[in-house]
């Protein structure tokens, strides 16, 4: 069970490969068709995963994984639980602009909004962002998908902005820890 990294294998010209990552597998594979169907200018690779880690069989084969996204349904335990096991297998070089969470169902109930900080002050302890999805509408997925080909397209450094760092500042600047000591 090796650490996943992102700067193990050569990049491939004009290609991008994201890791799509959810326990239960229901908007997975809705967001991973949006992805390939949004964009026209590059390769793009989706791959799909459970959770981490990748099995070592087709190590060798598998591309280079610019981002990982993990995605969590607030109305499960199970799927926040399963995100935060993953980030174990992930190599450190994937926490400095490579990784991001999508979360689904914010608007539920007290449950979800609990979950809701858990995962904030998750993605605030790696500098990551956190997109929330509507999932149950088509524009939703469509929202969620050209924001994760933004950050993707600046992880993979197809991108004239200047650094990944810089970029992904701009979503994380609201959700460093000092801010969840107010509530």
């Amino acid at each position: 069970m090796a650490l996943l990294t992102p700067y193990s294998k050569i990049p491939e010209l004009n290609t991008a490969t994201v890791l799509l990552v959810e326990n239960e597998e229901q908007f997975q594979s809705r967001l991973a068709d949006a992805i390939v169907q949004r964009e026209k200018d590059i390769n793009m690779n989706v791959r799909l995963a459970r959770k981490l880690p990748l099995p070592v069989e087709n190590s060798e084969t598998r591309p280079r994984i610019d981002l990982v996204v993990f995605i969590v349904n607030l109305m499960s335990e199970r799927s926040l639980q399963a995100a935060e096991n993953s980030l174990s297998y992930l190599g450190s070089d994937y926490f400095l602009g490579k990784l991001c969470f999508v979360v689904t169902d914010a608007r539920c109930g007290a449950v979800a909004q609990e979950r809701l900080l858990s995962v904030r002050r998750l993605a605030a302890s790696h500098r990551c962002p956190v997109i929330c999805a509507e999932h149950q509408t088509e524009d939703g997925v469509t929202t969620t998908a050209m924001r994760v080909l933004t950050i993707l397209k600046v992880s993979a450094g197809l991108s004239p902005v200047a650094t990944t760092a810089l970029y992904l500042s701009t979503f994380t600047r609201c959700t460093f820890p000092s801010d969840f000591d107010e509530d």
